[in-house]
């Protein structure tokens, strides 16, 4: 490794179930609206229009048990999501070869600043504050496609101090796992390390410190964690 003027950033990695060896980190991508109730509850109409993403950091994501309450916000939202974790990339991918990019799936939150992003598109200014904090993408350990195959159907679902909130099922996403990856690598270059966020079921909401969240998706993990 070439020496640096200063010293160079910590690699992001996270656990993989069943080996010793981690997941390392590129980018993170994240598809919005992807569920047509939480596309409702938003204020948007669910059709099938073409769809959108934002990034968050990758030091954003982390294996963690802990969410640390932002500054500067007093209403953060969770929203369970399945996460894809690529070992392959490219360009242009097909739908038919999109999943053969795929090295595993886990259960991850994107915890957002809904007064920030709520402000910003008021403005019609981009809300990155809103969704690239720290701490704001905690994500279960990740399970290779190779034990678990590509989830097309199974419940996701959200609780907080044990009630639940958020409960829907991977069929109804909008934008099938294939087609996410063929139309993100239209826009960007995808390569191993990259993370997808694939979108959150209705019932989002504010959580405040001293919360209990657990999430998880059938056949893929949990993921439990507090609110500091």
């Amino acid at each position: 490794m070439r020496a640096t003027v200063i010293p160079a950033p910590e690699p992001v990695l996270l656990d993989v179930e069943g080996v010793t060896e981690q997941f390392p980190v590129r980018r993170v991508y994240c598809v919005g609206r992807n569920y047509a109730d939480h596309a409702i509850e938003m204020g948007h109409d669910p059709s099938r229009e073409p769809p959108f993403f934002f990034q968050k950091n990758a030091d954003n994501i982390y294996n963690g048990e802990t969410f640390l309450y932002p500054t500067l916000s007093s209403d953060v939202h969770y929203e369970v999501e399945l996460v894809m974790a690529l070992s392959g990339g490219g360009a242009d991918i097909s739908i038919e070869d999109a999943l053969s990019k795929v090295y595993g799936y886990a259960v991850g939150i994107d915890f957002t600043r809904r007064d920030l992003q709520d402000k910003a598109k008021k403005m019609s200014r981009p809300w990155e504050a809103a969704k690239a904090f720290e701490k704001s993408a905690p994500v279960s350990a990740i399970v290779p496609a190779a034990k678990i195959g590509h989830p097309q159907m199974g419940a996701i679902w959200l609780e907080v101090n044990g009630g639940r909130k958020q409960s829907g099922d991977l069929n109804q996403m909008i934008w099938k796992l294939p087609e996410i990856i063929a139309e993100l690598s239209k826009l960007f270059v995808l390569a191993p390390g990259d993370m997808i966020m694939t979108g959150t079921p209705a019932g989002v909401g504010p959580i405040v410190r001293g919360d209990q969240v657990a999430c998880g998706i059938d056949g893929v993990g949990k993921l439990s964690l507090t609110v500091a």
